[in-house]
């Protein structure tokens, strides 16, 4: 990697530029509020910003400030989270909110350390915040901008290894303008998500263009590099959506597993597709439905979800009873009005089934 203080100037220069514009028109770039500033960042995380805008209104609607997020219930704000997945980062964001309560007094704190002490923040998030809203010269390093500094100065380093994420931090840390950190983090991130991109990179439309050494040794598809992924792990889930009449049956996940705290069907995860006789030999199955009489089972849907690192195969069934069922054994189990199953958050794949459901 060459010495990055020969680009420092003009890189500031050019990107501050090109940005205006460039940028796009989004409603979290309009404020200087920390806490809209990081409910967007927290929400853009695994997120592509088309998905993650409607998310953006929504939330900040139904929780306008700190102190209606700090009172808020879990249930209602996974509600609101339904469907954006990786749930834990709601979960930590209502910690958050009771801290920044408790702590400093609903008073979101400029200090990049205070701010990186709150449940969930990392480097990133508090870096995005203490720079945007309090114009703290921290540099935001995220998957766009390791792209960015990964070709201009061909970083050998993996982007996803130790060394590679401390290489970069420490470049992206001598280019960043301490006089307006702001608009050149915004300025780097948004020139990874529009122009440098993993696939296809518009370099030709790109205002480093003269100072990228991967563009100058036509090395642009070798950077970044990353280590490979763990396996990819497969799951199998039966769904029984329980029906009598206008009721079914739902259970709370509270295992430290995936969908932590969401609801669902009763669930028997086995080791590979199987068929319905082959699940009813299994032990959930006659504990639950050994006793009940003129029972009727269809099978209604497959459905493939894939997670991080996670492929779930997932089997939903109707069991229709034309008699009450009081409750299941498994005293986990709730009984609820069907009507009342949108007060429950649940995965994106039990509300996926819904859909389908309430269309038929």
């Amino acid at each position: 990697m060459s010495d990055t203080n020969n680009n420092i100037h003009t890189i500031s220069i050019l990107l501050q530029s090109w940005y205006p514009q460039h940028k796009r028109d989004l409603p979290w770039r309009h404020t200087s509020d920390p806490y809209l500033i990081w409910v967007s960042e927290v929400i853009l995380q695994q997120t592509r910003v088309e998905q993650g805008y409607d998310y953006f209104v929504r939330f900040v609607r139904k929780f306008p400030d700190i102190w209606a997020l700090a009172s808020a219930s879990e249930e209602d704000v996974l509600k609101i989270w339904q469907g954006l997945g990786y749930y834990s980062r709601a979960r930590n964001m209502l910690q958050a909110a009771k801290q920044l309560v408790n702590q400093f007094e609903g008073v979101f704190p400029s200090d990049f350390e205070k701010i990186l002490s709150l449940k969930g923040v990392g480097n990133y998030t508090a870096a995005a915040i203490a720079s945007f809203a309090f114009g703290k010269p921290h540099a935001t390093v995220d998957g766009n901008v390791s792209r960015v500094i990964s070709r201009l100065f061909e970083v050998q380093h993996p982007i996803n290894s130790t060394e590679g994420k401390k290489q970069l931090q420490s470049v992206a840390d001598q280019i960043i303008d301490p006089v307006h950190p702001g608009i050149h983090n915004q300025a780097m991130m948004e020139l990874g998500a529009t122009i440098c991109l993993p696939r296809r990179p518009k370099c030709e439309e790109c205002p480093l263009q003269t100072v990228c050494m991967a563009h100058h040794h036509h090395s642009v598809a070798s950077f970044p590099s990353k280590i490979v992924k763990t396996k990819v792990r497969d799951r199998f889930f039966n769904y029984f959506h329980i029906m009598h009449e206008h009721e079914t049956f739902l259970r709370k996940r509270i295992e430290d597993d995936v969908w932590k705290n969401l609801y669902e069907f009763p669930l028997i995860e086995t080791s590979g597709q199987v068929s319905l006789i082959e699940i009813s030999d299994e032990e959930k199955f006659g504990k639950w439905f050994s006793k009940s009489h003129s029972l009727q089972f269809e099978h209604v849907v497959s459905m493939k979800h894939i997670l991080s690192h996670q492929r779930i195969f997932a089997e939903f069934y109707r069991v229709k009873t034309e008699e009450s069922i009081d409750h299941l054994p498994d005293l986990s189990f709730i009984k609820i009005d069907m009507a009342d199953i949108e007060k429950y958050p649940v995965s994106r794949l039990i509300h996926k089934y819904l859909e389908r459901f309430f269309v038929e």
